[in-house]
């Protein structure tokens, strides 16, 4: 895929969560049985990118860096910027500067959890290190709500739209974005919108402009879930619960990634089961996938 770092944006306000926000990051929040923004690290090191700037709120970088540390221990490069106010998406590419340089990134959002299992491989054969801009689609019932992207016969993408009225697809923009290094310096070039923020639509848009924009639709069987709202926060749970209870298997454990990615050995797996709290079900899991030959993630 190419060298990529990551970028994961767990600021905001979480005014669409309130008041479950009014302590504490809706990023810190529970689903299922582990925080959310356990889940797009996850995603990250799915991918095999292991140097990731975490962004949040002056409030609660503190809780972040206590929850995760510098990373070592997973194996990843972990470090950490203030997005003092919610100034949109595309601010992270600024905030993350110094952090990309001359390499590509990935930024994922904190409160999108992704489940795609095989479709992993197809982001290896479309993200290469020239790719410009990779985004991904997914079918909706709603379109109206987000970001939507138009295409033509052959899959070319002819537009992305933010909320239109009347949307020219069902496939919405999802929160995981793969760009250039060039993509400082188009962020830097936004103009706030109407709302005061910097849109990562109008960012795609000049990546389409330039014809350097690519899509990946996910597939029937894939899942992503915005838990950016009460609702949300419940589906992401059910879905999680379900899954993991019928496959034993669970869904974005990132020590787990950590040892079949080969980020840590079985000798760091195991002082991280060591570190965990006596009696929890999540210390049992990684128990028993230490005792077994096949690693699942």
């Amino acid at each position: 895929m190419g060298r990529y770092k990551g970028i994961l944006l767990a600021g905001g306000s979480g005014s669409r969560m309130y008041p479950l926000t009014q302590v504490m990051s809706k990023q810190l929040l529970a689903v299922y049985d582990k925080p959310m923004i356990y889940y797009p690290l996850a995603t990250l090191m799915l991918f095999g990118i292991r140097e990731i700037l975490i962004i949040s709120t002056p409030r609660d970088i503190p809780h972040m860096e206590q929850l995760f540390g510098n990373g070592e221990r997973l194996g990843l490069q972990l470090s950490y910027k203030v997005q003092s106010h919610p100034n949109g998406i595309a601010e992270a590419f600024i905030l993350g500067a110094d952090f990309i340089g001359d390499d590509n990134v990935c930024l994922i959002l904190g409160d999108n959890i992704f489940y795609m299992g095989d479709q992993l491989n197809d982001f290896s054969e479309i993200i290469s290190p020239n790719a410009g801009a990779v985004i991904c689609g997914y079918h909706v019932p709603d379109p109206e709500k987000y970001g939507v992207i138009e295409f033509a016969e052959n899959d070319k993408v002819l537009s992305i739209e933010e909320k239109p009225k009347l949307p020219k697809s069902n496939f919405a923009v999802v929160g995981i974005y793969f760009y250039t290094s060039d993509v400082v310096q188009k962020a830097k070039k936004l103009s706030p919108s109407a709302r005061g923020e910097l849109e990562i639509t109008d960012l795609n848009n000049e990546y389409l402009k330039e014809n350097r924009m690519n899509v990946l639709r996910m597939r029937r069987g894939s899942a992503w879930i915005d838990a950016g709202t009460p609702d949300g926060l419940m589906d992401a749970a059910q879905f999680v619960q379900l899954i993991e209870k019928r496959q034993g298997l669970k869904i974005s454990c990132i020590e787990e990634i950590a040892l079949h990615r080969g980020f840590i050995d079985m000798e760091q797996f195991t002082n991280l089961i060591v570190s965990c709290k006596d009696g929890s079900d999540y210390k049992k899991y990684l128990e028993k996938i230490m005792h077994e030959k096949n690693f699942n993630v």
